[in-house]
């Protein structure tokens, strides 16, 4: 056993709501008693640095796995740092249920390296809080961390100037192949649009494809985020304009927008024509009328409650399906189809940033992908000199 720090039982991650409504999630273990130190760095990380749930949850099955390995390896979870390697070979070798895989050629472990790399950034931040708090040594830090500096960074991240700046490095990660997130084309949205067989799921495809907004943005919205008319006097909002508000805060079904900075998204006349058509048919839902959330659940139980993020996803496959689309699209590919097309039309980074809701603009970058006639037609805006155009004639 672990000195008096790990309980007896299967540790898991579990959900704590506070009096106030708001949850975060926490490491208990098969008796529900929690384990202090995950606890308090879960409380930090969701109340001092303002994280969503979401976020917590993910950490929280992480700690979870950590110390469950130390239990299970009768080291102590302090010290076990050292160790991570082993950890690592645990984490692809060993099923949720405690069933070992045997790895070998040909045999897929367990867990991808993107999943293990997100284990142990979950795993390096409470080990570096339980230092910080004098739970753990020092001497951690120097294990799950070495001294690097900015050379070994790519060019674009080195910033304009040639000074050099030293930073901490993980010591352990596993390498991750690339996989980039295609655009959706507006033949493909399309296509989905037309797949819809009710005003709020062409409305949904339009408010991702259109506004580009996230999922947790898009069902955390609320009747009164919206801004429909051309000069807002109703609201006293100084937006020109159709506009939808994002706004960050807790909600029922989970949803929460990831910038905790609010913004105003502008609406065409698209969008607007769709949720005038969508709140035609919602008002003839009566269980939905007290509702305040704008997506609410129409055509299952429990009827009139605000749609969660899963079922957006749940949308989306069916409606690739139902269009006999080549390959699937997620709603995230609808959001880089918006940022595409914002670029092909002309729009700067920073708009881009704004209207994407990123915080900086190299955040935006990876949302930008070029159609193939905007590449052609950069290449043809270089104008030609003179005497090469005469020498080929």
């Amino acid at each position: 056993m672990l000195i008096n720090r790990v309980h007896g039982g299967m540790l898991r991650a579990f959900r704590v709501r506070m009096p106030s409504g708001i949850g975060y999630w926490t490491v208990v273990d098969d008796g529900y008693e929690v384990e202090q130190v995950a606890d308090r760095f879960l409380r930090e990380l969701r109340f001092g640095r303002d994280r969503a749930e979401s976020t917590t949850k993910s950490y929280a099955e992480s700690v979870a796995l950590f110390l469950r390995w130390c239990q299970r390896t009768h080291r102590e979870w302090q010290t076990a740092a050292v160790d991570l390697a082993s950890f690592i070979i645990w984490l692809k070798c060993t099923r949720a249920d405690g069933g070992r895989v045997v790895a070998g050629p040909g045999v897929e472990p367990v867990r991808s390296p993107s999943r293990i790399n997100k284990i142990l950034v979950a795993t390096r931040g409470f080990l570096s809080f339980a230092v910080t708090v004098k739970e753990a040594p020092q001497a951690v830090m120097t294990q799950l961390y070495e001294l690097a500096d900015s050379r070994d960074l790519p060019l674009a991240a080195q910033g304009e100037d040639a000074t050099l700046r030293y930073r901490l490095r993980a010591r352990h990660s596993l390498h991750e192949p690339e996989t980039a997130v295609d655009r959706a084309t507006d033949e493909e949205i399309v296509s989905l649009f037309q797949a819809c067989l009710s005003a709020r799921d062409r409305l949904i495809v339009l408010l991702l494809a259109r506004a580009g907004l996230r999922r947790g943005e898009l069902v955390g919205l609320r009747r009164s985020d919206l801004h429909l008319l051309p000069v807002n006097s109703v609201h006293k909002c100084a937006v020109p304009g159709a506009h939808v508000h994002v706004v960050r805060r807790e909600n029922p079904n989970g949803a929460q927008a990831k910038s905790r900075f609010s913004r105003a998204v502008p609406l065409d006349f698209l969008v607007v024509r769709a949720i005038d058509l969508y709140l035609l048919d919602r008002a003839e839902q009566a269980r939905a009328a007290d509702c305040d959330f704008l997506l609410v659940n129409l055509f299952r139980e429990p009827v009139g409650a605000p749609m969660s993020t899963g079922a957006i996803n749940e949308l989306f496959e069916r409606l690739c399906r139902r269009a006999k689309l080549s390959r699937s699209i997620t709603p995230h590919q609808a959001r880089h189809g918006f940022a595409s097309n914002l670029a092909d039309s002309g729009a700067s980074l920073d708009e881009i940033q704004e209207l994407l809701g990123h915080a900086s603009p190299s955040s935006s970058e990876p949302y930008l992908h070029p159609s193939p006639d905007r590449v052609r037609s950069a290449v043809e805006r270089v104008s030609s000199p003179r005497e090469l155009v005469e020498g080929l004639w």
